[in-house]
């Protein structure tokens, strides 16, 4: 019996640097499994659409798909763009079954990522200890969405003994550069900022030119192509792969 093909769907970007990152993570979850039939797609604005791949896997044989949503937060393309895109896969190709898992999500295990992330953006730097630090996330209208951001800033500062706060690039206050002036009128110079995207693109760009206008004196790279995500990719595959099985 073959597996359920595994479909990574990411939100999709203008910036050929953000495609080309999520293809490279994708490539990271093919190394592991190679037995899986494992294909990229995108909701908007990158090839290949989420559409053309599913009439690819139903060409070769495929009747069973699970779509992982590489969306770090539950928000409207979460909870909206990835059920419709589903619905009207499930609508042109009968006898089709999709299911799509949880979002990739902000697991506490990607604060490794960030803090690798961040210490590759320390190296071009002299300072040895932080004062403060800023995590730097895309923002939505939806306010349980930046609340998951914030937690996991906690969690982070926690971790480092440092204060934090939770910075969004659009929809919520307040930006990059806001939350870096913040702490530098409290006495504080020596703030690093971590770029809680999953890719580059627009909005990781404009947060980090804030920040570092702003005074921040290092700014990461976004979270990219790694085994652990690749890895949470996998056990959200697993999941839904689990739940296609009829009882």
């Amino acid at each position: 019996m073959t597996a359920p093909a595994l479909v990574a769907l990411a939100h999709g970007s203008r910036d050929p640097r953000s495609a080309a990152t999520i293809k490279s993570l994708v490539g990271e979850v093919k190394a592991m499994r190679p037995d899986l039939r494992v294909e990229t797609a995108f909701l908007d604005l990158a090839k290949p659409s989420f559409q053309t791949v599913v009439d690819r896997l139903v060409k070769a044989g495929y009747d069973e798909i699970v779509v992982v949503p590489l969306l770090l937060t539950e928000a409207y393309h979460a909870t909206v763009d990835v059920p419709a895109a589903i619905a009207e896969a499930m609508q042109r190709h009968a006898g089709l079954r999709v299911r799509a898992t949880g979002i990739l999500g902000l697991e506490p295990r990607f604060l490794e990522v960030l803090d690798l992330r961040m210490r590759e953006a320390l190296k071009a730097s002299r300072v040895r200890e932080l004062d403060a630090l800023v995590l730097a996330a895309a923002g939505s209208s939806d306010p349980l969405a930046n609340q998951a951001v914030a937690r996991l800033a906690r969690v982070w500062g926690s971790r480092h003994k440092l204060p934090v706060v939770a910075a969004y690039a659009s929809s919520a206050p307040p930006a990059a550069g806001e939350a870096v002036r913040q702490f530098r009128a409290e006495g504080r110079r020596h703030i690093a900022v971590a770029s809680l995207f999953l890719a580059p693109g627009f909005l990781p760009d404009r947060a980090a030119e804030l920040a570092l206008e702003a005074g921040a004196i290092a700014v990461s790279e976004p979270l990219g192509a790694h085994p652990e995500l690749a890895r949470t990719i996998l056990a959200r595959y697993a999941v839904g792969a689990v739940e296609l099985v009829p009882v």
